[in-house]
Formats: structure tokens, sequence, C-alpha cells
């Protein structure tokens, strides 16, 4: 039996383990300094390593250019180029991103669908109950996201994509084994900012705003929850920003949010749909029919592993690559005779 993060022992016999110690040099380079030695970011490493190799299936697929790279290299151009304050480029980045997304300024209904067009790599994993998602560009310019598959809500898993997003496009060329813990906390700052402004852009959600009566009560925001699929805590956190709310009343809404039990468990946060990864199903089954690779054939004599360990590095379901494993079975029934009226000529 392979485990999660094993190479199969048939691995160095063929092309892929090559493929292996070269993604290995790529990304272990991009681990953070002081998280290195750290158990749980090592697992995450190794899971770039097979996720960037796994997708090597989809070599053979032309892409237009991704409007993820376009919007990398805009957001580059602007930092480098502007001498406004960090906060002031963070929000204008912000809102170019959900400009050059596509997304429309009254929703994120179709934030998971429109960064996976994008061009970025989005999958659902068992990754921990310490970390909600992780993301990294490889040297081949993919972008991943990586989210954590535990029971969490449809709005904190939005906050993670808008979160992860931000990482990908602020911190591109950031060198991250550089930084020590104050300068990755600041990071992650930055990160949270550029979600608050993404998800909830100023001038639609000010307007929103104007509604609410009670601004200290986090009932009062459930309708905006509902509209933007954003947490009554990021609710909240925007409007201070914005200053809407004041930094004592803001105050009087994180207790109340305490108070409440809303800061485990939200109004909403069980009947709100939670979105899942599609991009990469999508790719398997277009170079699977267009007959440019064989899953089965993948699966069985190139990586020579079990169908659980696709499972185990993309999280994808196992019933999923069954479906591309089963063989047809034909009789070649094309010429039957029909015995049963006496009539031997008859021909179905």
């Amino acid at each position: 039996m392979i485990g999660p993060f094993n190479l199969p022992h048939s691995f160095n016999t063929n092309y892929y383990y090559t493929r292996f110690i070269n993604l290995k040099k790529d990304y272990l380079g991009q681990v953070p300094a002081f998280l290195r030695n750290n158990a749980r970011y090592t697992f995450n490493s190794e899971l770039f390593m097979y996720l960037a190799l796994f997708l090597n299936v989809t070599a053979k697929v032309s892409y237009p250019t991704q409007k993820i790279i376009q919007l990398r290299d805009e957001v580059i151009d602007y930092l480098n180029t502007s001498n406004e304050d960090r906060e002031t480029q963070i929000k204008e980045v912000a809102r170019l991103s959900r400009q050059k997304l596509g997304l429309r300024n009254d929703t994120n209904d179709e934030l998971m669908f429109l960064v996976e067009k994008s061009g970025v790599f989005i999958f659902e994993k068992a990754i921990g109950g310490e970390i909600d998602a992780y993301s990294l560009w490889s040297k081949q310019a993919r972008p991943f996201i990586i989210l954590g598959n535990l029971k969490r809500s449809a709005v904190r898993r939005n906050f993670d994509i808008a979160h992860e997003l931000g990482h990908l496009l602020l911190h591109y060329r950031v060198e991250f084994t550089s930084l020590n813990r104050q300068e990755h906390k600041a990071v992650e700052n930055e990160a949270n900012q550029f979600a608050g402004a993404f998800l909830l852009p100023e001038e639609s959600i000010s307007a929103d705003m104007q509604t609410i009566s009670h601004v200290t009560n986090p009932d009062a925001y459930v309708d905006l929850k509902k509209k933007w699929k954003t947490s009554l805590q990021v609710l909240g956190y925007r409007a201070a920003k914005l200053g809407i709310l004041n930094a004592k009343n803001h105050r009087n809404f994180y207790a109340a949010l305490h108070r409440k039990g809303y800061l485990k468990m939200e109004p909403l946060d069980e009947t709100i749909p939670i979105q899942k990864p599609q991009k990469v199903k999508s790719i398997i089954d277009l170079v699977t029919k267009k007959g440019l690779i064989d899953i089965r054939q993948m699966i069985e004599n190139d990586w020579m592993v079990d169908i659980t360990f696709f499972h185990q590095i993309t999280g994808i379901d196992v019933s999923f690559f069954k479906r591309y494993m089963a063989n047809e079975q034909d009789f070649e029934l094309v010429n039957v005779t029909d015995l049963s009226s006496g009539n031997y000529k008859r021909k179905i």
C-alpha cells in the first residue's frame, strides 16, 4: 500500500522520478525559513510537488493567455511605479483584481468559478485543522490554491480564496525564505486587507451599509452576509476600515459576536452552499474524451500506483477516477437473428 506522500518503488524507473526531483528543487526553496522544519509545512510542500507533477497530464492542452498571468503582470507594474502608501496600493490591487476577473459589483456568487477560470488551480484537501488554506506560484507560472476540506462554511471558504489570491498577486516576488516572524505576520495582514477590499468593494458595500440601523448588532448584517457570501466578522471589519464603524462601535460589534457565539458559528453558515473546485475535473474530462491521455494507462503503467493515491494528492473523490478505470465490454452484437417468429431471415 502506498502511503499518502510516499513515492511508489517503481517511480525511479521512469520519467516521473526525474520530474519529481526537479519539482522538489523548484518548490522546497520557497518554504519560509522558520517553517521549513515544521512537519505540517513539510507535508504541504511535498503536496505541491505531487500536484504539479499530476498536472503534467494537461501538458497537451493549449490554453489562451491566462487572466491571472495578465493580472499578475499588471499588479507588478503598478506596484513598481506607484508612489501611494501600501494600504492604498492594496485597495487598488483588490479593485483591479475584481474587475479583471469579471466579478460583478453586487455579489460573490461566482468567486470560485471565476478564480479557477482565470488560470488558478484550486484543490480541496485534508490539510489539518490549524491551516485553512495556502498558495504558491510554480516556476512554470502555475498558481496553486489549496483549500482545507474540513466542514467549515461557504463564507469562510470565500475569504480563504480571496486571502490566497492576495498572496499570489501582492507577494509574487517576495522571498519568503528571508522573512522573519514579524515580516511574515505583516504579509499575512496585507492578504487579509486585500481579501476584505476584494470581497466587499468600497462603493457597493458603503451603499449597502446605509441600510443598517443598529451598526453594533451583528444580526443587522445577516442580509448583507447572504448577499455577499462573507462572514459577519468580515463585514464588521470592512465597516471599520471604511469608517462606517468607529473604533468604539467596532469593539462593541466584536463583543456582540463573541457574546452570541458567532465567532464559532454564524447565522446562515449551515445553509449557504459551499463551492467546490471543478477546473481540474473538467480538464481531465476534456483530455480523456479527446484521447490525449489514458487515465487507466497513466495510473497502472506510468505511475504504477493505487487509485487512492490520486485522491490523496488531489482531494478528488476516488469515484471520479474509477469512471476511467472500467473496461468497456463489447459483445459485438451488430447482426442478431430474431428466432421468435420463425422468420429466420429477419434481422435486428
